[in-house]
């Protein structure tokens, strides 16, 4: 009977056992299944799942396909719905995070005003969020911040998130390179991130030569832009290709869009360099690139590469090609942009000879550029002055930090001094002169340290002057020529022949002003002009321009060694101008194959110098001295030579051609 019962006990234990088993693997079955249905969701959904407002904050901005299925209207429309619900519950907590996402999207939408104005609701009660709310409010005001070109408010936010501990290593490059300081920009971006880099780090590599190549491309140095552009591509090319390395689809497609915009930059550069047929392909295949993985992030770069593959064609003459891209659908969302492809337009209907368009199009960059000097002049000013006062901030805590670290061990030195002296007095009174010996050399050592970093930051002040100084000229010039450009323009639409010599003339001025300034920038010495090459410049431009004569003349240019400065160079440029001119005009006009021309320029001494040109031309009418009054070039020569502080003279006695001299100072 008890075995029995024993028996009956086991049974049971052993049903109870196998239920136990089978209610585990139904349970794991379910959990299984559960898991398996949401990894099949999309973000959207799986968004809606999680109940904690901060969890879902967190997916929110972890999560980097957030719009692949869904767009952010639709993320606009849900966020919005349960900010609602927790304005009616009066959930403050909630209504902070919900704000902080719908800030997130108005800005990926591109609504920087709408997305800044919510950022800063929350700004004002900064101190009642936690630091991951505050970290991702900062981080959102200074992506508006930057978008609407608010640089001095981006700085104050820098320092914020510095002053806070949420980013030790704040950087400026980003910002100096919106104000179009390149190599400033391009060395900081050195100094920050070549240090992050790892060796193996293919991807990463690429990355920092493709933006090294882009700060030198748009610093005008396209040859070594290029050689980074090419580097960049090997790195991209390697990760690609690299079998050892297990890579996601999302890896794998940022990989590829990194390649089409490397392309398109290598072909930016050909542009650059008038290489327009090698510059093709690297377009076409940069546009297919970005086309296929229809980024919206990346619409401007298919701008660009558009705009510079039509500029090619255009540029080849075929016109048809050209027009393909440069088609009226095609989003200029950048002044820079915009600019571009009004000038491409202006010039293909150049080509085409229909110049009604082309005049009109070229006033409408006239009308954008006065638009963005009278509207952005005063504050990139103050833009600037914030970015050099930070600049100059960091300089400073620098340099303390560096001179409590002398003084320290300044003081450090002197301890130990101190007691070096103790020690040999009380051994040997004679050593004493040594010790001080030893003492003088190392405070001079510690002087000429501080007078080498003294130095050091003159230089590069200096450096940085020179880079301005040029940049300035370079832009004087580019503005003359505009309107040497313009004066070519109107020139065309005129029918007068008064009128278009009276337009020659002036054309021919600007051109000897802004030759002046492109001989400044090209120059190492800034401050001086050489003459010889400058006045052989200004006669090739002045025989452009008088095409009928002037290329049968033997022209002797005495000039070797002369250099002056600008505030002579000009009046001198102007005067050359108005005599080349005359001669090519008047003095020759039967084309005289034995015409001559002499200009001679020598210094006497430090500061005084002579001046003398002529021709042996028909010379000078007999009414001269009348038509002085009255002739408009005359007039000017003789102001010019005033402004040179001296007195224009004229050989009238010579039987042929002209003779003009007359000392400076």
């Amino acid at each position: 009977m008890l075995s029995d019962f024993v028996s009956f006990q086991n049974m049971n234990n052993l049903s109870f056992k196998k239920a136990l088993v089978l209610l585990a693997v139904f349970f794991l079955a379910v959990a299984l299944r559960a898991q398996e249905d949401d990894s099949e969701k999309n973000p959207y959904q799986r968004f809606q799942d999680i109940e904690a407002v901060n969890e879902q904050l967190n997916f929110f901005f972890n999560s980097p396909d957030l719009y692949r299925e869904n767009s952010t209207y639709d993320w606009l429309d849900l966020i919005n719905i349960y900010l609602n619900a927790a304005i009616k519950e009066d959930n403050v907590k909630e209504i902070e995070y919900y704000k902080l996402m719908q800030a997130r999207i108005y800005y990926d939408l591109g609504d920087y005003d709408k997305s800044l104005a919510i950022s800063k609701e929350l700004y004002v009660d900064k101190e009642d969020l936690d630091n991951n709310m505050k970290s991702k409010l900062l981080d959102i005001m200074d992506d508006n911040y930057g978008q609407l070109t608010m640089y001095t408010e981006q700085i104050e936010i820098r320092k914020e998130q510095r002053e806070l501990g949420i980013n030790e290593n704040v950087a400026f490059y980003d910002i100096y390179a919106n104000l179009g300081m390149y190599r400033k920009a391009m060395e900081h971006y050195i100094d920050n991130v070549k240090k992050t880099i790892e060796e193996n780090d293919f991807y990463a590599q690429a990355e920092y030569y493709n933006n090294l190549g882009n700060y030198l491309r748009l610093d005008e140095s396209a040859p070594t832009a290029l050689s980074h552009y090419k580097k960049a591509k090997g790195y991209i090319d390697v990760f690609l290709n690299l079998i050892t390395r297990k890579k996601s689809d999302k890896e794998i497609e940022s990989a590829n869009l990194l390649k089409g915009i490397i392309e398109g930059n290598i072909g930016k550069c050909h542009v650059e360099l008038e290489q327009y047929k090698d510059a093709i392909p690297h377009l076409e295949s940069a546009i297919n690139t970005l086309k296929k993985y229809k980024s919206k992030e990346l619409s401007s770069e298919i701008t660009e590469n558009s705009l510079a593959i039509s500029e090619c064609y255009l540029q080849l003459a075929n016109y048809e090609k050209a027009t393909d891209y440069l088609s009226d659908n095609l989003e200029t969302r950048t002044t820079t942009n915009l600019l571009r492809k009004n000038r491409l337009l202006a010039m293909y209907y150049e080509k085409t000879e229909d110049y009604k368009n082309a005049a009109l199009y070229f006033k409408k960059n006239i009308r954008v550029r006065d638009s963005i000097l009278n509207n952005e002049s005063e504050l990139r000013k103050q833009q600037l002055a914030a970015v050099m006062g930070q600049d100059l901030a960091v300089s400073q805590t620098m340099l303390a930090e560096q001179k409590r670290a002398l003084e320290k061990s300044r003081n450090d030195m002197m301890a130990k001094d101190r007691s070096i002296n103790l020690v040999l007095i009380s051994l040997l009174f004679t050593l004493l002169g040594f010790a001080g010996l030893v003492y003088a050399y190392l405070k001079s050592i510690k002087n000429q340290r501080l007078i080498a970093e003294q130095k050091y930051i003159i230089e590069n002040s200096l450096v940085e002057k020179d880079s301005l100084l040029k940049e300035i000229h370079h832009r004087v010039k580019n503005n003359l020529q505009m309107v040497s450009s313009l004066l070519s323009l109107q020139t065309k639409n005129t029918r007068s022949k008064a009128a278009i010599e009276a337009l020659e003339e002036g054309k021919s001025r600007v051109k000897a002003m802004a030759l002046i300034h492109q001989k400044l920038y090209q120059n190492e010495d800034l401050s001086v002009i050489e003459m010889q090459s400058y006045i052989e410049s200004l006669i090739n431009s002045v025989q452009s321009v008088y095409k009928k004569g002037g290329h049968n003349i033997n022209i002797t240019v005495d000039a070797e060694g002369v250099e002056l400065d600008i505030d002579r160079a000009i009046p001198f440029g102007l005067m050359l101008n108005e005599l080349v001119s005359n001669s090519f005009k008047y003095a020759f006009p039967d084309n005289d194959e034995n015409g001559k021309i002499y200009i001679h320029i020598r210094k006497i001494g430090e500061k005084e110098g002579y001046f003398e040109y002529s021709d042996n031309g028909i010379g000078l009418p007999d009414d001269t001295d009348e038509r002085a009054n009255s002739s408009m070039g005359i007039r000017l020569m003789n102001r010019l030579a005033n402004q040179l502080q001296t007195t224009l003279n004229i050989d009238k006695t010579a039987e042929d051609g002209v003779r003009y001299w007359f000392n400076f100072c």
